[in-house]
């Protein structure tokens, strides 16, 4: 095959895999309009939540999240609260024990042996189990903050529902720079992607910021049995486990009032350090959906890089990259801009196209970065 036969080849071959990327994202533009806030639904007198919060060095902001769970709008009769810490070596435990002997809530601290593991989130949300008093689990981190309406709106979206599994929207605090923006939309293509393959009844991404599901459906699929040593994914590997129990369970909360937000990171390492968690599970899913929806994106983003390099050495004419950068963007652009409208985050739309030149970048790197299988959590390594 000659030079530019090859070259045409693969230009065709760009041409039909951006196609198809962009009839892709706007099919998850139409499954995440169709989502929509669930009826309000009595709550039972005797119904309980089990909040669970891993920590470990929480210090600065663990005061914030026990404060907005004391001011929830679900009665403390309806929830209670398990902090487990993971030998915090700050004031953590200090901080949580002085504000549960004065709260009227039912907020419990719970202490995790200095033992190292390969998944600590794991280790402590499968020991909060044992002390778990409530019908529905609800999981978040230490440095989250939530509204008033969070865990009503859970609860009534269960009882509406009666789903085994919940996922509810992730989002970011007040951004205050270029960086916190790139973030912010970045994440949002996380939860509307993940939220439209729910849609769609074949989960494949949720956040364990904000995650909730049925103790009993826990224990049926045996926990995190045969994903334990993984560093990462007490929320995927759990959702499909429950998927594959229990199909068509799995449900997105679309309601503002269930937004969970947290701060971004404000420098590279501690970014880098988590999104090379998230990638490294990837290889791991024993659900075909996820595994073939992660080799897809990263063909496609990598199609683009190829694209730019083609364009630069002369191999195809500008308009015809500026047409396949279209084809990728513009589709994404209607996407991205419905799920940050949602979450509240309008002075971001202005930065989806310089999210969209960094991505293809950012989905190669980490994807290639997460091979190397070890990490860093809190100051600790895993493997």
């Amino acid at each position: 095959m000659s030079g530019v036969a090859f070259t045409s080849w693969v230009a065709a071959a760009i041409w039909t895999l951006l196609g198809s990327y962009a009839v892709f994202t706007l099919g998850l533009t139409f499954l995440w309009s169709r989502l929509r806030k669930p009826a309000a639904a009595s709550i039972p007198e005797d119904f309980l939540i089990t909040v669970i919060i891993p920590v470990r060095n929480e210090a600065d902001n663990i005061l914030a999240l026990l404060e907005d769970l004391h001011r929830q709008s679900l009665p403390f009769t309806h929830f209670e609260v398990l902090v487990m810490d993971d030998s915090s070596t700050d004031d953590t435990a200090a901080i949580v024990g002085a504000f549960a002997r004065g709260s009227k809530a039912r907020i419990k601290l719970i202490p995790l042996p200095d033992v190292r593991t390969s998944a600590p989130k794991k280790r402590a949300i499968e020991t909060a189990m044992t002390h778990a008093q409530g019908k529905l689990i609800v999981t978040t981190d230490g440095d989250c903050r939530a509204q008033p309406g969070w865990l009503h709106a859970i609860a009534s979206c269960y009882m509406y529902t009666h789903a085994k599994l919940i996922s509810s929207p992730v989002t970011f605090t007040d951004e205050t720079s270029l960086t916190d923006h790139l973030q912010t939309v970045e994440f949002a293509s996380l939860i509307g992607s993940g939220a439209a393959s729910m849609s769609a009844g074949y989960p494949s991404m949720c956040n364990g910021a904000n995650l909730a599901y049925e103790k009993e459906a826990f224990l049926e699929v045996n926990g995190y049995d045969g994903v334990r040593h993984i560093a990462s994914g007490d929320d995927e590997f759990l959702m499909h486990k429950i998927a594959a129990r229990y199909p068509g369970s799995v449900h997105f909360l679309r309601h503002r009032e269930a937004i969970i937000r947290t701060a971004p990171h404000r420098n590279w390492a501690s970014f880098y350090r988590q999104r090379k968690r998230w990638a490294s599970k990837w290889k791991h899913y024993q659900s075909k959906t996820p595994l073939v929806l992660a080799v897809y994106i990263f063909a496609s983003n990598f199609s683009v890089l190829l694209a730019a390099g083609f364009a630069l050495t002369g191999a195809i004419s500008a308009p015809v990259f500026w047409g396949m950068l279209a084809l990728k963007c513009v589709p994404e652009w209607f996407f991205l801009g419905s799920v940050l409208r949602f979450l509240q985050k309008r002075s971001s739309l202005a930065f989806i196209p310089v999210t969209q030149l960094f991505y293809p970048l950012y989905v190669c790197f980490f994807g290639l970065a997460a091979q190397n299988g070890q990490y860093e959590w809190k100051g600790r390594k895993l493997s």
